[in-house]
């Protein structure tokens, strides 16, 4: 990875509250669902068995290697799908990354119930942003296909109408762009965000569905403010932007690369709010999940110990 290539009320109460509660007006913007019943901690691993299995992506004139991770019935390599529908994601890996350097979020995401397709596109010296763009709508596309396709792994457990984007670095900055040329994308959140070319930051502005930046306050190859920052001020409401104090650009990868940076507080503990904060974001704008509401808009978001929030919900 290189720096120059690229952050105790009875219940009748209760439901008087609910019934009187005010909804953002505008369509996009997240709506409030007040009381919600306790979230699970989404910084910790979910329910579900994890599975995983090799793929060839062919769709939309495209043709790449990818990985998939996904909510098994067992755990482990191609194992069946968990029943139900499932919403799905693509994620973009770093520049000079493989896709095994993010497996612990990927399989947290899973656990969760996520079904998220990485492709291994565009890992060389000299990528295309916008090809791996491409790639990533087109991850997409095929997840779909296969969900309608009989005898698929896929089929009939992907939830079509729950789709969304995400990555780190280039990764991220490409899933803006490709999240800026879908209509079938719901949500996107990412992770250290590179700017890209075409601009990623230029992409956040024509963005009408819901977005999350998160970044280190001591990234050291894209930095918040060149980047994350100015994606989150060009972007329109709903949006969010969630700096891990202390956090690094290396720190939401498994293990370090040529390049990499340090940060003041350890990878483990970053990762740990990264698979929080994402989870809880996902859950609620992608799996419909109301009672993540606090931990996405509200206090809990706000007051979370080691993020920053700033947030136009």
């Amino acid at each position: 990875m290189f720096r120059g290539l690229l952050r105790a009320v009875p219940a009748l109460l209760l439901t008087a509250a609910a019934a009187f509660a005010v909804v953002p007006a505008a369509a996009a913007a997240p709506a409030a669902a007040p009381l919600p019943a306790a979230a699970a901690d989404p910084s910790a691993p979910g329910t579900q068995a994890v599975a995983y299995t090799d793929v060839t992506v062919s769709a939309s004139g495209r043709s790449f290697s990818a990985r998939v991770w996904y909510p098994g019935t067992t755990a482990g390599a191609n194992a069946p799908v968990a029943a139900g529908a499932h919403p799905g994601l693509a994620f973009g890996h770093g520049f000079f990354q493989d896709v095994s350097k993010y497996e612990s979020l990927l399989r947290h995401y899973a656990s969760w119930g996520f079904i998220t397709v990485t492709p291994k596109s565009q890992g060389g010296l000299f990528p295309s942003h916008s090809d791996f763009a491409d790639d990533l709508n087109a991850s997409l596309t095929w997840l779909t296909a296969q969900n309608a396709t009989t005898g698929s792994r896929f089929a009939g457990t992907v939830d079509t109408a729950r789709l969304g984007l995400s990555g780190h670095s280039m990764g991220g900055g490409a899933a803006l762009l490709a999240a800026s040329r879908s209509t079938a994308v719901k949500s996107v959140s990412t992770l250290a965000a590179a700017e890209t070319n075409p601009s990623a930051v230029t992409a956040s502005g024509t963005l009408r569905i819901p977005a999350q930046y998160v970044g280190g306050s001591q990234d050291g190859i894209a930095g918040v403010a060149d980047n994350q920052q100015k994606m989150y001020d060009a972007k329109p409401t709903p949006t969010q932007l969630r700096v891990i104090t202390g956090g690094f650009h290396c720190g939401f990868v498994d293990s370090w690369g040529i390049g990499c940076d340090s940060g003041s507080i350890t990878r483990a503990a970053q990762q740990k709010l990264t698979q929080g904060v994402t989870t809880a974001y996902l859950l609620y704008t992608l799996g419909g999940d109301t009672s993540y509401y606090d931990q996405v808009w509200g206090s809990a978001a706000r007051n979370l110990a080691g993020v920053v929030y700033s947030a136009k919900p």
